[in-house]
């Protein structure tokens, strides 16, 4: 496991047409920034965005925040000219550390752009992310995670959608999102298994503070790495749902300790006050103490 862990806890959209936006974006407890080039620009102002974007990147200051630029879709006419803008930026060491794709609906979409990326000479350190906003993309979740072994893709992390879902499926948003448990499971499972990182979608009313809690503490509950977000005032809330409790990675020290003694080297069972815990629960336990320690890093 890489020693490197980076929180995914709250990631907010930001319109990449609004500078004074993006200015405030530097001071957002949010883990990371996803600035729209997308839904979030009228389609004559796409090619002054992605230069002010730019310009505004170049200026850096957005401290451990990572920083992510929704590019237009494949199928539009200025996704090529997003990639080479923003790959340029990246080999001059002032580019986004990644670029969400929208849309995706299969693997050869994210292996295209990666190739393309390549070629333009942009660094490997620019990863690639994909939301997952229609059915097909949701049935083709598993082979889009999976492309993620292919060093080609760059794929670090899945996006939902599911404002984009319930449109296409007449699927309710209703609280507890029963329609979509079962897809949004999926996705999860498939992010898993392709080794990647997933992020829940948003939740619509930013005034009702509470029901965003509760649908974080629904995602967290789910597996869910962090969710998207449409305003500052959903950044607290959201961070604290994904951060792991206290009494959790007081276990978990608890138990990496217990299984890093010598005597215990060899063994893969450990009975611990009444209760028998695997070696890969040591290994759980590692991956909570890593996050809750970089969470705590960044103050």
């Amino acid at each position: 496991m890489s020693s490197f862990v980076r929180p995914r806890r709250s990631v907010l959209y930001m319109p990449g047409s609004n500078a004074r936006a993006l200015e405030k974006a530097r001071s957002l407890a949010a883990d990371g920034i996803i600035i729209d080039l997308e839904d979030a620009v009228a389609p004559d102002a796409k090619p002054g965005a992605r230069e002010q974007v730019a310009d505004d990147l170049a200026r850096g200051g957005f401290g451990p925040r990572e920083v992510v630029v929704r590019v237009n879709g494949a199928d539009t006419p200025w996704f090529w000219d997003d990639l080479a803008r923003f790959a340029q930026a990246s080999a001059a060491g002032r580019g986004p550390d990644a670029l969400l794709i929208p849309k995706i609906a299969d693997p050869e979409t994210l292996l295209a752009a990666g190739r393309r990326l390549e070629a333009l000479g942009a660094p490997a350190s620019l990863r690639l992310w994909a939301m997952i906003e229609t059915p097909l993309a949701v049935l083709r979740a598993l082979d889009i995670a999976r492309a993620g072994a292919n060093p080609v893709a760059r794929l670090a992390v899945l996006v939902l959608g599911t404002n984009d879902l319930a449109k296409e499926t007449g699927a309710r948003i209703v609280p507890g999102r029963a329609p979509m448990q079962a897809w949004l499971s999926h996705c999860v499972l498939a992010a898993r298994a392709g080794g990647v990182e997933v992020l829940d979608g948003v939740w619509n009313n930013f005034r009702d503070l509470g029901g965003l809690a509760r649908e974080c503490n629904e995602a967290a509950d789910l597996g869910f790495d962090g969710k998207t977000l449409i305003h500052p005032t959903q950044i607290e809330p959201c961070n604290a749902a994904f951060i792991p409790p206290p009494e959790e990675i007081a276990e978990a020290r608890m138990l990496i300790e217990v299984f890093d003694r010598p005597e215990n080297a060899a063994k893969g069972v450990l009975q611990i006050e009444g209760r028998m815990y695997e070696r890969m629960h040591a290994d759980i336990a590692r991956k909570r103490v890593a996050l809750a320690d970089a969470i705590e890093a960044r103050g």
